[in-house]
């Protein structure tokens, strides 16, 4: 549309690409509410200045569509993956009221879930929006979000309450929390009396006008509007918000994943939370939802779609951490497995497969928790490299000399890695590299094959000896030009 614009046509010349029936100067009638929250990336940098001013620190942003704001605006919380489900961080419950107001009134990345605590502890809208300028508005829709809470914890296992908090945006797992179940057991609960979301056109204009958009989202109303076709279908997932170390490329793979899944002459649907793609262009696949990309949303979409089976590798580590709890629930995974996504992610999988390869390692560990991660520790001596497993590159390696900073990088790890593992191998590479060149070579061979061998793994150590070892690259080259350009 901007290029016809720039060219001279005028908004009573341009069809509405949405519609496809309607011209781009009718006014939008919009029935849905739309909420952004940019992704930061002081998970990485953890030492970075927080506070938000006019210098830009986000590196991606997540979208969420409802039909109210508080629907929209917990459907974001929950795409952002940096360990919440809710509008709620837990370990704000132990700051102190000071500190508190200080990170309500100076905004950093986090403002949000410090409002949100500020509700909690009983702080009335009119009172922070005196501190902050933020509008009583939406405030008062923080406020609603406390009060249904209440209502959940005071009322375990009603199914008015349930509604009224899945109306709002509530995930199941939050409502676990609160009624001390599990996700599962509320999701069975809202199966077994047809609590279900349906899914929703994005057309701008209110079905006033047949839309040919196949763009949707879910809400728990009524009149479900994405119908499924008699044709077989994949489900593709996206790799949610932009941050270090999940980018473009995985973008490019859905889009190209896509066009091979039609090319076989199937239906392909996306889905992601992610506005900046291209995999989010409603114009690239048969069908697009976006919706979080959490194990409830997903199931909610297969449960509608029943697709032949959903496709993980191209997510990044945000869809490859929802391989084995779809696997469980029966969805058939196509392309890589979950038994293969663990032999290169699980540390002591993967520390067998090498041993039995005769490849050398450094020594390392598992642990699950600190307890066991300061053990490990011991064992193998200061320094030592922390490394999350089942991550790609998105929670960052740690070289650790102290147990102090140890026990706190452990803590820190626990919280933002879904599934708990922990590496803990010697820091100094130099010691890789006093390798006999051929030890050097085979062990370069051995990371590069397992880099693009289906499984997207992390590729720090292969880049390294790549760089620091010309022999390593001319026999890989030698042997297999294709992995130079893996």
């Amino acid at each position: 549309m901007a290029a016809k614009i720039a060219v001279g046509l005028t908004l009573d010349e341009v069809i509405n690409p949405v519609t496809g029936s309607t011209y781009a100067m009718f006014e939008p009638a919009l029935d849905y509410v739309v909420a952004k929250i940019p992704r930061f990336p002081f998970d990485k940098f953890e030492k970075g200045e927080r506070r938000l001013g006019t210098q830009m620190k986000a590196t991606g942003e997540v979208m969420a569509i409802g039909r109210n704001i508080e629907e929209s605006l917990l459907k974001a919380c929950r795409s952002l993956e940096i360990g919440v489900h809710h509008n709620e961080i837990p370990e704000l419950a132990s700051v102190s009221d000071d500190a508190l107001i200080e990170k309500v009134v100076k905004a950093q990345d986090d403002r949000l879930f410090y409002v949100s605590e500020a509700i909690r502890r009983g702080y009335t809208p009119e009172e922070i929006a005196e501190l902050t300028k933020i509008d009583i508005f939406y405030l008062d829709k923080l406020l609603h979000i406390f009060e249904i809470e209440q209502e959940l914890g005071a009322h375990p296992q009603d199914l008015d309450v349930l509604k009224t908090a899945k109306l709002n945006g509530f995930s199941d797992r939050k409502i676990a929390e609160l009624w001390e179940m599990t996700a599962d057991q509320v999701r069975q609960l809202r199966l077994k009396n047809k609590i279900i979301p349906v899914y929703k056109m994005v057309d701008t204009c209110a079905a006033e006008f047949d839309s040919e958009t196949p763009y949707f989202y879910s809400t728990y109303g009524w009149e479900n509007e994405s119908v499924k076709s008699d044709k077989e279908s994949v489900l593709v997932l996206g790799s949610g918000p932009i941050r270090i170390g999940q980018g473009v490329e995985f973008d490019y793979a859905t889009v190209h994943s896509v066009k091979a899944i039609q090319a076989a002459g199937y239906e392909a649907i996306i889905m992601n939370s992610n506005p900046e793609t291209v995999s989010t262009d409603f114009s690239v696949s048969d069908k697009l939802y976006f919706e979080p990309l959490t194990f409830e949303d997903v199931m909610n979409v297969i449960d509608l779609e029943q697709p032949k089976g959903v496709i993980v590798q191209f997510g990044g580590q945000t869809a490859i951490n929802l391989a084995e709890p779809l696997a469980k629930a029966g969805v058939t995974i196509l392309g890589t497995q979950v038994a293969d996504l663990d032999r290169a992610e699980d540390r002591d999988l993967f520390e067998q497969a090498l041993k039995e390869l005769d490849i050398p390692q450094p020594p390392g560990q598992t642990a699950t928790n600190e307890e066991e991660a300061v053990l490990a520790a011991r064992k193998i001596g200061f320094p030592v490299l922390v490394r999350p497993s089942y991550v790609l590159v998105d929670v960052p390696w740690k070289s650790l000399k102290t147990k102090k900073i140890f026990v706190l990088i452990c803590v820190q790890r626990l919280r933002l890695v879904q599934t708990i593992q922990f590496l803990l191998t010697l820091t100094s590479l130099g010691k890789s590299a006093k390798l006999m060149p051929s030890q050097t070579e085979k062990m370069f061979l051995s990371l590069v094959l397992w880099s693009i061998s289906n499984v997207l793994v992390s590729t720090q150590v292969t880049q390294w000896l790549f760089t620091h070892h010309k022999p390593c690259r001319k026999r890989c080259k030698k042997q297999s030009p294709t992995i130079l350009n893996a």
